[in-house]
């Protein structure tokens, strides 16, 4: 652009010719610099083809970038007389930035910025944590039976469906937990939830009185259960693990509230011992507290069967067992569900009715189907087949060539799995340094302090060929003879 151009002191900067990001980036940056006046208000704007030409982009990703700010309202156009910038009104203009109130809730402080998460690319190697492999999916199937679904929703009178969940989603949530992990429990049992975050929002609701409940969460644990029984206004208290699951004997008495994951402890990897169940179980018979069972990736073992579910072996009502699909299925999905005791079925529906009524009817309806013809049991054994042979591998370059650093710990269940570092270097560090070349590992200290100094190894979205590579480089990463942290 030459120095004349109304545009040319803004300097802008988009991605190379062919990114997809190209139209997005220009239409954010013109509209930055007019709502912070850059772009003075009447000026007029370079014609569609002098600013493609400018900046080396097509005419047509210029003409759709000034189409989306004009129905913003942002700029004007006058037959032969070009496109100009809008005088906003007050309303339209950036407020001045200001500070955490102190009413804030304590649970949401230190938090503000602006989420980023979807505009982080993945990793070349990806060892997240909690990411399953959808290339398996049967899509074409889930298409199918969405299109059977919303083709029979059409014929009903489409109001508001009831809180609980759909009664045939429900059913076969019922069904499955019941084949899958012994849960015995029937479809009234059952209550749909927006996946396993908003359960333990429910739970909390409906369980914790603000400032008086004590409940226990396991450390390190998982932090959004934590987060959401802090927002309830909990008095939240870490109890620690060993290799047999939470140690009851550290569990304050006077918690009314217990969030465990016995299957598959998170982030650690060991399964809750049978003493330790009935431990844990007779501690809430004799306080008369309730145990929040988080069965997150119970479905995926490796080692024989698996032990009883707490919810199973529970005899005195106090169990809540949590499930979702986001590692059976895909995350955004954002199915759940809770299978309750009877006591707290009306308590649970009400706290569902006020925060948002039910969850979405026509992906409710199509999961329903799937489940109940036998699609997700036939994805959950491929999957389980596919993931042990990745496990295996991921132990044989464990207990091979990155012994010298790593040491897996106890785990036979699951989407990942726990290394304790042992050659002197920092697990924290090492993940750092691994994720500026290319591998997405996180670590144990992600999860709470003084805790195993330990990275963590999802194989969940990482082919056997491409974990191969990755952990060749990560050996390379470890060897180089300087101590990383």
């Amino acid at each position: 652009m030459n120095s004349g151009d109304p545009l040319s002191a803004l300097h802008l900067q988009l991605p190379p010719t062919g990114s997809r990001q190209r139209m997005r980036d220009l239409h954010r940056q013109l509209k930055d610099a007019i709502l912070s006046g850059r772009i003075a208000p009447g000026l007029r704007l370079p014609s569609t083809r002098a600013l493609a030409q400018a900046l080396g982009a097509s005419r047509n990703a210029v003409v759709a970038v000034y189409g989306l700010l004009l129905g913003e309202g942002y700029i004007e156009a006058a037959a032969g007389a070009g496109h100009h910038v809008a005088r906003l009104p007050a309303a339209r203009r950036p407020i001045a930035p200001r500070g955490e109130p102190a009413w804030l809730n304590p649970a949401y402080r230190g938090l503000g910025g602006t989420p980023d998460r979807d505009a982080q690319p993945a990793p070349r190697w990806d060892f997240r944590v909690g990411v399953p492999d959808k290339s398996e999916l049967a899509f074409d199937i889930w298409r199918r039976l969405s299109a059977r679904s919303l083709r029979t929703l059409s014929r009903r009178t489409v109001g508001y469906g009831p809180p609980q969940g759909q009664p045939a989603l429900r059913a076969a949530i019922a069904q499955h937990v019941s084949f899958a992990r012994a849960v015995a429990c029937s479809a009234d049992d059952v209550l749909v939830s927006a996946g396993a975050q908003q359960a333990f929002s429910l739970l909390a609701q409906v369980l914790v009185t603000p400032g008086r409940t004590v409940v226990a969460v396991e450390h390190p644990g998982y932090p959004p259960a934590r987060l959401a029984f802090e927002a309830a206004g909990a008095r939240v208290v870490p109890v620690p693990v060993d290799d047999e699951g939470l140690v009851v004997e550290r569990l304050p008495g006077e918690a009314r509230v217990i969030v465990t994951t016995p299957a598959h402890q998170f982030p650690l990897g060991m399964v809750m011992s049978a003493a330790r169940r009935r431990a844990l179980l007779a501690f809430a018979q004799r306080h008369g507290a309730v145990v929040v069972e988080d069965d997150y990736d119970g479905e995926f073992r490796f080692d024989g069967r698996a032990l009883d579910a707490l919810q199973t072996l529970d005899r005195a009502a106090s169990v809540f067992f949590v499930g979702t699909f986001s590692k059976s299925l895909f995350p955004a999905l954002r199915l759940g569900y809770v299978v309750a005791p009877p006591w707290a079925r009306l308590p649970l529906v009400a706290a569902k009715e006020r925060m948002d009524w039910h969850c979405n009817l026509l992906s409710q309806e199509t999961l329903a189907a799937f489940i109940a013809e036998g699609h997700l049991a036939r994805h959950v054994r491929r999957m389980g087949a596919r993931y042990a042979r990745r496990r295996a591998l991921l132990l044989e370059r464990l207990n091979g060539d990155l012994a010298p650093w790593l040491q897996p710990l106890p785990g036979s269940a699951g989407l990942h799995l726990a290394a304790q570092m042992v050659g002197g270097h920092d697990a924290a560090a090492v993940a750092a340094r691994a994720r500026t070349a290319g591998l997405g590992l996180s670590c144990v200290a992600d999860y709470g302090r003084e805790v195993p100094n330990a990275l963590l190894f999802g194989y969940g979205a990482i082919d056997e060929a491409a974990m191969g590579d990755a952990l060749a480089r990560l050996a390379q990463l470890l060897g180089n003879n300087q101590r990383i942290g």
